[in-house]
């Protein structure tokens, strides 16, 4: 397998976590979005939205990085990344969409160079815009955690989850932003669970072959 990555993208970040968790080898292509390689050849000829993550598999190319997440689930079945039953697997999706869909794609890199670039926005209204999606959307995810029985450890139970693997890279943006946290306790307990667990520190940003 090839990951195509960059190593600050939230999205590669999941993928690369998951493949930790897994414990699947992989060769790491560095793409880097800040010097526009992703809508340049090589890997524009071979990404159509031209965004990372990227996973080749073989013949195989794959995209998105839940999509990506779900197909190694699926090949590769253990440890599992989601519960047993159809009600569990339900919150955890539900968390994981709380920060994938809710959160992340108001921050991501295309938005906020449209609101300095197109619309002018300062960029003290830029890092404004971006603190508000990210200190509101984790608040949800922090009613969601709060007292809830099945929160455990992590965000379900024991055990990392596809929603552990979406939460941690979004804390890891936050804390580069500068986003207040103090609101969200049971969020920041579980990213310090999180961050016990090899698979989320040997993945982290830092830890990448083209961290700069």
């Amino acid at each position: 397998m090839e990951l195509y990555s960059y190593f600050r993208s939230s999205a590669s970040y999941r993928v690369r976590i998951a493949l930790a968790l897994k414990g699947i080898a992989h060769d790491y292509v560095p793409v880097h979005l800040l010097k526009n390689e992703q809508l340049r050849p090589p890997f524009a000829d071979i990404a159509p939205a031209k965004l990372v993550p990227l996973l080749k598999d073989g013949d195989q190319l794959l995209t998105q990085s839940l999509a990506i997440i779900e197909y190694l689930e699926e090949t590769h079945p253990e440890p599992p990344l989601l519960p047993g039953s159809a009600l569990d697997r339900a919150r955890v999706r539900a968390l994981t969409l709380d920060v994938a869909c809710e959160i992340h794609p108001l921050n991501n890199l295309r938005v906020l160079r449209f609101l300095v670039h197109d619309l002018k926005v300062s960029e003290d209204d830029k890092n404004r815009w971006y603190r508000h999606w990210v200190e509101t959307g984790l608040e949800t995810v922090e009613r969601q955690l709060a007292g809830h029985p099945a929160t455990g450890r992590f965000c379900h139970g024991d055990t990392p989850t596809l929603a552990d693997i979406a939460l941690v890279p979004q804390i890891f943006n936050a804390q580069r932003l500068d986003c207040r946290l103090d609101h969200v306790p049971t969020v920041m307990r579980v990213f310090g669970e999180c961050m016990q667990h090899d698979a989320f520190t040997s993945t982290q940003p830092s830890a990448c072959p083209d961290a700069s």
